[in-house]
């Protein structure tokens, strides 16, 4: 398994930002997918016992986008243009949860990506399809802060 890498500031992975989630992403290229394994705590819940749905499609969006850097490289971190979430049923907050993404077509400026959130007896909470594009120049170039994080905590590509 190859670790993706995590940010400064991100809300899910930045490990400097105090009310982020903290989780981390693997390659895992036999299947072609990459794995969020995490436990959402009471802290993103909307009623007891139930992960917000914006806290699911937070998930779903950043481990599906994440899906193309397996095969573009861990620089090519793209942004969501689209994104369409579909609730099968409520995710329980303190329980394992298994988020997957995949590339369905790749791309290097434009890309179609998927996801599903997996719980702990195979039954999929929810799932997202999403269209995924490189950013302007512009606004790559304020990632500039996150590149020494990115290749410190990711996993060398041989």
């Amino acid at each position: 398994m190859i670790k993706q890498p995590t940010s400064l500031g991100c809300f899910l992975c930045g490990k400097d930002n105090p009310i982020g989630m903290k989780v981390h992403w693997v390659e895992d290229a036999e299947n072609k997918q990459v794995v969020c394994e995490t436990t959402i705590s009471e802290d993103y819940r909307s009623y007891p016992g139930i992960v917000h749905g914006g806290i699911v499609a937070t998930l779903l969006d950043e481990t599906s986008g994440r899906a193309i850097l397996m095969e573009n490289g861990h620089d090519a971190l793209m942004v969501t243009l689209k994104m369409e979430v579909i609730y099968k049923k409520v995710t329980p907050t303190n329980t394992p949860l298994r988020i997957i993404g995949r590339v369905k077509r790749g791309g290097t400026s434009k890309a179609l990506v998927e996801g599903e959130v997996v719980l702990p007896d195979g039954s999929v909470s929810a799932t997202c399809t999403a269209i995924i594009m490189r950013p302007p120049q512009n606004i790559l170039s304020g990632w500039k802060d996150e590149e020494d994080e990115w290749a410190r905590t990711s996993t060398p590509k041989n």
